[in-house]
Formats: structure tokens, sequence, C-alpha cells
């Protein structure tokens, strides 16, 4: 379709709002949203564990604790913009006034790396487009606009995809492999909840996996493998199951 003749997204909102089984979806749309916002504030952010899959040492426990406040604090008012119906411009300016209290001078780049991805989650969650904000709180704007020519350039290549299937709904969870590196031991089991169930599943990603990207799929623990073998790991899951539910 011409991009002249779509409806405003604002407008459909309304329109979907005027009926009752509309007003309902929004209204579920909504609570989901809510309901990963507080999953993600419950999550330990910061673990030992944490920084580790990402190859890091854990940052100090002060800075560890410094983070988590800010990042519950985007969270709490996220949810409260959410309750007052906010609009997508209006939502972006709420994650906007959120990243300019990091101050990036505080932060060495691994450090800076990992608030990018966690906002980026965030931004994820509350369907909102903030790639171009967190380039520019990254790398400033002018490499910023480097970087776009560069990715159109050279555009980012997904080298292959794993797949498993969901065992509630059967669909196909799948992680977008970026990099690969022989020799990468595999460390970590994944528990993640499948987009389209919500059910908690187990995944594990193999050998020589440098670089990954979650498909239909959401992030919630992953359990080291030198700590929790796969029974240890199932149970785990199970336990999340049963108190996540």
């Amino acid at each position: 379709m011409d991009g002249r003749n779509k409806i405003p997204h604002h407008r459909q909102a309304a329109a979907v709002a005027c009926n009752p089984i509309g007003h309902s979806i929004i209204m579920q749309i909504e609570q989901s949203q809510i309901d990963r916002l507080i999953e993600f504030k419950r999550r330990d952010k910061f673990s030992s564990a944490a920084w580790n899959e990402r190859g890091l040492n854990p940052s100090s426990n002060e800075l560890c604790q410094q983070l988590k406040v800010l990042f519950n604090s985007s969270v709490d008012n996220l949810v409260e913009a959410i309750d007052k119906k906010y609009s997508d411009r209006q939502l972006k300016t709420v994650l906007k006034n959120e990243l300019s209290k990091f101050n990036k001078l505080d932060y060495d780049t691994e450090e800076k790396e990992f608030i990018v991805d966690l906002f980026h989650e965030l931004s994820n969650i509350v369907k909102i487009d903030f790639k171009d904000s967190l380039n520019k709180w990254m790398y400033g704007s002018i490499l910023t606009t480097l970087l776009k020519i560069n990715k159109v350039i050279r555009p980012e290549k997904i080298i292959e995809t794993l797949k498993q299937p969901c065992t509630k709904c059967g669909t196909q969870l799948e992680t977008h492999i970026m990099r690969k590196e022989k020799g990468i031991i595999e460390t970590s089991w994944f528990i993640v909840k499948c987009n389209n169930c919500k059910e908690f599943n187990l995944l594990s990603l193999g050998p020589d996996v440098k670089e990954t990207r979650f498909g239909n799929y959401q992030w919630v623990e992953n359990l080291r493998m030198d700590e929790f073998t796969h029974e240890q790991a199932l149970t785990r899951l199970e336990q999340i199951k049963f108190f996540r539910k």
C-alpha cells in the first residue's frame, strides 16, 4: 500500500479504543508491557553471572548498585507512563530523560555497552525505536551518522539461526548467530520466555558462538554450566514456571 494512504498510528489506536473489544486488546497489551517491565526490575541485572556472560569481570559493587537504582527508577517511570496512556512520542521522551541520568563519563566502554543493551531491551518492551538515541549517547552525533552510512554499505548479517521448539505451543524459538569463533566453549544454559505463549523454556546455544541476537523470545535468566548440570537447569526451569505464573 502506498504510504500516503496509511492511517496514522495514533488514529488507528483511537479507532480501536472506540469499541469494547479493541479497548480490551489495548488493556491486555499494556498489562503485558507492565508485567515485562516488572520482571525486568526484579531480575538481578548486574550479578556476577550477568557480567561473566558478557565475558567481563564484574564492576564494583558500588557501581552495580548505582546502575540497579537508576534502571529500576527508569522502569518505575515507564510503568507510570503506560498507566497514564502516554503516546509513543511521550514514551520516547521518558526513555530519553532516563538515559540522560546516566553520565557516560562515569563508565568504561564495556559498562556503557551493557547500559545500552539494557535500554534497548526496555525500548523493545514498550515498542519504541530508540536505536538512534542510544547510538548518540554511546558514540556522539557525528560518529552515529558515520555508523549509519557504514550500516547501509555493510549491513549486519545473520550467519546462522538456531531453532528450538517451544515446549508448550511448538513455536520455533529463534536465536540469530551474528558471529562465530572456533574454540569458544559453551558456558551457560538460557532460560527464556516464548513471545507467543509466554511459556518458559531452556535453551542451549552450543560452542563457537561469539555474538547473538534474540529472536522471538525474552531472556529471563542464564545458568552457568559449571554450576548447573542439565538436570539441575531443568529443575530451576520448573521452579521459575511455578513461581512466575
